[in-house]
């Protein structure tokens, strides 16, 4: 008996050790391939073009332009741990991994602020692991050339919030008829909810979910500590009345 035994769990640790080894070498050429992407996408455009590129728009917004609740609210949505890691957020990743293993299929990205920035300058929307490598790459780039300030800023200058809005200037004017410094903070909530699902969460199209997605976010904010009890409950009813007016108004 205690041979079999043995020789099963000898055999148990060997298959973990394959499985072990096959997803380092596959992790290996997946970063290869990935690193060759981010090289032949750089070579072709620098990052100082693209980035030059959206700070030129007459729209643009410096990030000391945006109302702090803003950036509170996109911090706590997106990347809670924005401005301490270093443009990969492994916490985060693993999550992702799990969840992702859990589901069979790619629900959750665990993707920074700093690697949406990076997907939004160079590549597409695909959930590929190969374009994933290339994105961490740039986003470690991103993080060595410029200040979290300035990642933050050309982020929310390079997002889509609907409605024909690529910059958080036309989105607040065209949403609130205001520039970002004067946004509340009702607004600024609303605002930071609607790049996750434009289409969704835009308040023209479905002011019922754009309430929901705002109180997702101001639920994190709380979680994040922005928000003090009074202020969370201040925001919610804020949102509440602003939904019985539409209602009303129907």
């Amino acid at each position: 008996m205690g041979g079999k035994t043995a020789m099963i769990l000898k055999l148990f640790r060997n298959m973990i050790l394959a499985a072990a080894a096959a997803v380092f070498c596959t992790g290996f050429v997946v970063a290869g391939e990935g690193y060759h992407i981010y090289q032949e996408a750089v070579e072709e455009t620098s990052l100082q073009e693209k980035t030059e590129e959206i700070q030129s728009r007459e729209s643009y917004t410096e990030y000391e332009e945006l109302p702090e609740d803003y950036v509170d609210a996109v911090v706590a949505v997106e990347d809670k741990r924005f401005f301490s890691h270093f443009g990969l957020d492994p916490i985060a990743i693993c999550r992702a991994v799990i969840n992702d293993l859990k589901a069979g299929a790619f629900v959750e990205g665990g993707s920074t602020i700093t690697q949406q920035l990076a997907k939004n300058l160079y590549f597409s929307q695909d959930k590929e692991l190969t374009r994933k490598a290339a994105e961490a790459f740039l986003a470690m780039d991103l993080e060595r050339t410029y200040t979290k300030e300035e990642i933050f800023e050309l982020y929310v200058n390079s997002i889509y919030f609907g409605d024909g809005y690529y910059d958080v200037a036309s989105a607040s004017e065209g949403y609130f008829g205001k520039e970002p410094a004067e946004m509340s903070e009702y607004e600024s909530t609303l605002l930071a909810g609607i790049p996750n699902a434009p289409s969704v969460y835009a308040p023209t199209k479905n002011p019922d979910l754009a309430a929901k997605r705002q109180l997702q976010v101001i639920r994190r904010m709380a979680a994040c500590g922005y928000f003090s009890d009074e202020e969370t409950e201040a925001v919610r009813e804020t949102v509440a009345e602003t939904m019985a007016a539409l209602a009303a108004a129907d």
